[in-house]
């Protein structure tokens, strides 16, 4: 599904992705974790064509994607749930979901916002409420919902329970393995790494903008020595 080969993006003469290579394939649930400054975002940015790798090249679905405008990988089937969530805090949750559904035919436009909406109990409950009402939770809850609105084949989330209350937290990692029991193809960044790598079918670890580490996301977090060094052992 995704294919990063030797990947290097850089910030003028900062190196934030030095010769990184990952890959994701379809229906699996990968996380990319590393301490702050690592890369992670920058990598994410990179896919979904915010910013224009240095070298290396970056396949979607086959295709070359290397300078590809991010509203054609959306179209595509690429979707970027951003840090922080962005969503459009004076609409309604229902209008949200509408508008992040241009890119569906209008005429399936009401059964596509219909069919997300069931998956989101939470958001169906104050359907008519403005986003900037809502709680964390619900705001990243929603966030994933807008993602999804296009039916993407690969969903990217930056840190989705940044921020978040326990509980909350619990509920996020929850949604992320029902996408993946859905068959949704998931490329995560979590700062709560042990617990990512836990529900992960694979992980990568990013240290200074280079790969450090990638196994099977229950190895990498069975592994005290890898946390110890690379991750700072209380992540």
């Amino acid at each position: 599904m995704l294919e990063l080969a030797d990947v290097t993006t850089r910030y003028g003469a900062v190196t934030a992705l030095d010769a990184v290579s990952i890959h994701v394939d379809e229906g699996e649930l990968v996380a990319l974790v590393g301490p702050n400054g690592a890369g992670k975002t920058t990598l994410l940015n990179t896919v979904a064509g915010l910013l224009t790798p240095a070298t290396g090249t970056i396949s979607f679905s086959g295709e070359r994607i290397n300078g590809t405008e991010p509203a054609t990988l959306v179209r595509r089937g690429l979707a970027l749930v951003p840090e922080h969530r962005r969503i459009f805090k004076d609409l309604t949750v229902e209008e949200n979901l509408k508008l992040a559904g241009v890119t569906v035919a209008r005429r399936l436009r009401r059964e596509r916002v219909d069919e997300v909406g069931s998956l989101f109990a939470v958001l169906r409950a104050k359907w008519n409420t403005n986003a900037g009402f809502l709680s964390g939770g619900e705001a990243q809850q929603l966030a994933v919902a807008r993602a999804l609105m296009c039916n993407p084949k690969l969903l990217l989330l930056d840190e989705p329970t940044l921020g978040l209350a326990p509980t909350l937290v619990d509920a996020i990692f929850e949604l992320l393995v029902t996408l993946r029991s859905q068959g949704r193809t998931v490329l995560v960044v979590e700062q709560n790494a042990h617990r990512a790598l836990e529900i992960a079918d694979r992980g990568y670890v990013l240290r200074s903008g280079r790969l450090v580490a990638e196994g099977l996301g229950s190895d990498l977090a069975g592994d005290p020595q890898l946390f110890e060094a690379f991750l700072g052992g209380g992540l």
